[in-house]
């Protein structure tokens, strides 16, 4: 009986290290995809999400009613959930979403910055609207939503924050020049702060997604012969991820298990960085 005792004492321990329980997160691009898994990953763990989308972003994906969608099944699980949508294109929508966010769960722990787009466009074709809307969406953003949430963490005296970087960060593709170098921005800015917040209980680490199936790739899914030879070579395990394997990274990195990890990009890529 003492054995069973130690081994249930054990298994609760591990349980509560990955819980999220009473913690309140933030998650932009959390209607679809990784944004999504992510989202019900924390709510499973205990915590309340509220969970940033963009509408034309949805309904491009033929997912108009997702953020909804996505509410109610964190509710099923006894979470509070609260969909914001919010236009990161326009000056003031990430902070005001960081604000929204904290008004509606009573504070604010985590943050995981996942919104972004890319286009896939020659570097010397791109035309400037394309390039000043990454820049917005894909890095300006992200210094607002931080400036407004970083002074929520640190005056609770805890924080985690997870920035959704890529792959293109060191394995660079002709097509996404931009989108890769304002990855690596974003990873750099994360690093930075992480050095910065870790004496006020707060860790910050960038996550590195390889080639994972998402809303966003879809259209490389409609003809099965050339996507199975685009995940035969995409890394060394010769697959795509699941959007729910990098959610299990970022569940890692916003927990009580991963209290000692900051300053790290996390690469989710299958071996592709190797």
């Amino acid at each position: 009986m003492l054995g069973l005792d130690v081994a249930s004492s054990n298994e609760r321990s591990i349980a509560q290290r990955f819980s999220m329980a009473g913690r309140r997160a933030l998650v932009t691009g959390g209607s679809v995809s990784i944004g999504r898994e992510i989202a019900l990953a924390f709510a499973e763990a205990g915590a309340d999400v509220a969970i940033q989308y963009s509408k034309a972003a949805d309904i491009s994906f033929g997912k108009e009613n997702a953020a909804e969608e996505l509410v109610r099944e964190v509710e099923a699980r006894d979470r509070r959930g609260v969909a914001l949508e919010a236009d990161f294109e326009r000056a003031g929508e990430a902070k005001d979403c960081v604000r929204r966010a904290a008004a509606h769960l009573g504070g604010l722990d985590v943050l995981v910055v996942c919104a972004s787009i890319q286009y896939r466009t020659p570097f010397l074709d791109m035309p400037e609207e394309q390039v000043e809307r990454q820049i917005q969406i894909n890095f300006r953003a992200t210094i607002k939503l931080l400036q407004a949430a970083l002074p929520l963490m640190k005056e609770s005296g805890w924080g985690r924050v997870v920035t959704i970087g890529s792959i293109n960060q060191t394995k660079p593709e002709s097509e996404l020049t931009v989108y890769a170098a304002l990855k690596s921005a974003q990873h750099n800015l994360a690093m930075n702060l992480a050095k910065d917040y870790a004496i006020s209980g707060i860790t910050i680490n960038n996550l590195s997604p390889g080639l994972v199936a998402t809303e966003r790739n879809k259209w490389r899914r409609d003809d099965s012969t050339i996507w199975e030879e685009i995940q035969r070579t995409s890394c060394p395990m010769q697959r795509a991820g699941e959007a729910r394997e990098i959610a299990g990274a970022a569940l890692l990195l916003c927990s009580e298990a991963g209290s000692f990890i900051t300053g790290i990009d996390l690469q989710v890529t299958g071996g592709r960085h190797l």
